[in-house]
């Protein structure tokens, strides 16, 4: 984990308190290349009425279309939550290179808690995976996000 994972954390941090603003579950995503931010994305499900409107799928997406190739190789995968199958599976098939998120996801988790997505030898791909910048950052944020949702 390097300085550099701590600062784009903590861009994930601030989409993830906009998903939050828009009644989203506050997880966020961003994609980085040669240093620089090539896609974004928050969840979208509620706003979108979408099921697959992932932060890593959006941020996903756009990082294809800026770029202009499906093939991801040289991209990092930020997100805030330890991804979900779906969403492990994406950055399997976009090639990524490295998978960085704060905290895991106990249940539904699958580069660590409850899969080996992304690690799989059995995969035609596989990435480098770090877990923790702004892990007790990105963990509170959710807490309060399901405790004030609780409330309700």
């Amino acid at each position: 984990m390097s300085d550099l994972d701590e600062q784009f954390m903590d861009r994930c941090l601030e989409l993830a308190r906009q998903a939050e603003a828009e009644g989203e579950v506050p997880i966020a995503a961003i994609c980085v290349h040669e240093g620089v931010i090539v896609g974004e994305g928050r969840n979208s499900r509620e706003g979108a009425k979408n099921p697959m409107g992932h932060a890593e799928i959006d941020a996903l997406r756009q990082a294809s279309e800026r770029l202009g190739r499906w093939r991801l190789n040289g991209v990092t995968l930020y997100v805030t939550l330890e991804p979900c199958a779906m969403c492990a599976g994406a950055a399997v098939l976009s090639r990524v290179d490295r998978v960085v998120y704060a905290t895991r996801d106990p249940k539904a988790g699958a580069i660590d808690t409850l899969y080996g997505i992304g690690r799989d030898a059995r995969l035609n791909h596989r990435f480098e995976v770090t877990e923790g910048p702004r892990r007790d950052a990105a963990a509170q944020i959710l807490r309060e996000f399901f405790k004030a949702r609780r409330k309700k």
